[in-house]
């Protein structure tokens, strides 16, 4: 099983479209699932302790989503910058050790909490690049599917 715990919605639906593509295509290889939780709101001129707490609410939006025995891959700037190969290796390698339930999270616009960092296992850094959530989930749901055709071997990788 694989989850996806994303703050906020995709807004547009040509990202729509093509997250609904690749969650069709990964289908006949894993169950997979998209959860996403509201996101806080603030004003303009918050402050560091309104971002804080907005961190916080998200988190505890976030964490409702994840169970003990899941394995969480959170996106972070500060994670593990992987090639497709070794993304791919990673994930089946959690296969092998048991963790057939693995749950990425995808934070808000001002990161995830000191409690989200602590709950994950390990954390993924898509690129050096910054993208938008919507951008950020696209990929990561296209990387998973990749991930998925290296380790059959299947011809979409090249």
């Amino acid at each position: 099983m694989i989850r996806i715990v994303a703050v906020g919605k995709i807004k547009e639906k040509s990202n729509k479209e093509l997250i609904n593509e690749y969650v069709k295509r990964l289908t006949s290889y894993v169950k997979i699932e998209i959860i996403e939780v509201d996101e806080a709101l603030l004003s303009k001129n918050a402050s560091e302790a309104d971002i804080e707490s907005l961190k916080a609410k998200e988190a505890e939006r976030i964490l409702a989503q994840v169970s003990s025995n899941q394995y969480v891959v959170l996106l972070d700037l500060k994670g593990r910058n992987l090639s497709s190969v070794a993304f791919s290796d990673h994930l089946f390698k959690q296969y092998v050790y048991g963790k057939s339930d693995i749950t990425f999270i995808i934070g808000g616009s001002h990161g995830v909490s000191q409690a989200v960092i602590d709950r994950a296992d390990f954390m993924l850094k898509l690129s050096e690049m910054t993208f938008p959530h919507q951008l950020a989930r696209l990929i990561l749901i296209e990387q998973i599917y990749r991930a998925y055709k290296i380790h059959h071997n299947e011809p979409y990788h090249k």
